[in-house]
């Protein structure tokens, strides 16, 4: 059974998407384990309703960023992780702590990286007259946003949204596609190889699986 670590900041609906698809598509991951820098974050109460252990590590508690990132790394390899996964996880990771999982923890940003790195992408993409938005599962390296991408799913942004409505719309697909993602993980196909992701063994484009 591989173990699975979720990082979350706050209510963890792409968590419980992943708790959910382990009792069903997921047959050889569970989450062993759900670390949140926030004691209050609901996503905790999910965590220990799937039967996960849940803790919360509060930053305040360490002089520096270092210090926290250090002993987050210490709980997380208690649980011996296979994969690492970001779901809403809202602080910048150290360089050292993304080396140290590096080939074994993805992300999910909301926009069709590589556009619109960074915060406030449904303003940015509503602002710009985009005609469309959506989501990417990426694995995490270094550069903020930047690792390459395994799967974005694509959404329609019409006259009438506002952040709110594209934000449901999007969310929506976040919970189709990072269990599938997590899945394919699990299963041994998906790897990040030489910079690159790998899916089954070929290497996928710079918008990923669904990159036309």
């Amino acid at each position: 059974m591989k173990s699975i670590v979720v990082l979350v900041s706050g209510n963890g609906t792409n968590l419980q998407a992943i708790i959910d698809a382990c009792e069903t598509q997921i047959k050889d991951g569970k989450v062993t384990a759900v670390f949140s820098n926030k004691a209050t974050a609901h996503a905790l109460e999910r965590a220990t309703k799937a039967g996960a252990s849940a803790l919360a590590l509060d930053p305040k508690s360490f002089e520096t960023r270092d210090a926290f990132d250090h002993e987050l790394m210490r709980q997380i390899d208690e649980y011996e992780p296979d994969l690492v996964v970001l779901a809403g996880y809202m602080r910048i990771l150290s360089n050292e702590f993304v080396r140290r999982y590096l080939g074994r923890m993805i992300n999910i940003h909301p926009s069709l990286l590589p556009k619109y790195p960074g915060l406030n992408t449904y303003q940015r993409a509503i602002h710009a007259g985009d005609e469309e938005h959506g989501t990417s599962v990426h694995f995490v390296t270094e550069q903020l946003d930047g690792g390459p991408v395994i799967l974005q799913a694509k959404v329609p942004i019409f006259d009438e949204d506002t952040v709110e409505t594209l934000t449901a719309r999007v969310q929506t697909q976040e919970y189709r596609i990072y269990p599938l993602v997590v899945k394919w993980f699990v299963e041994g196909r998906l790897a990040m190889v030489d910079g690159k992701a790998v899916l089954d063994g070929q290497p996928l484009g710079i918008h990923g699986h669904a990159g036309e």
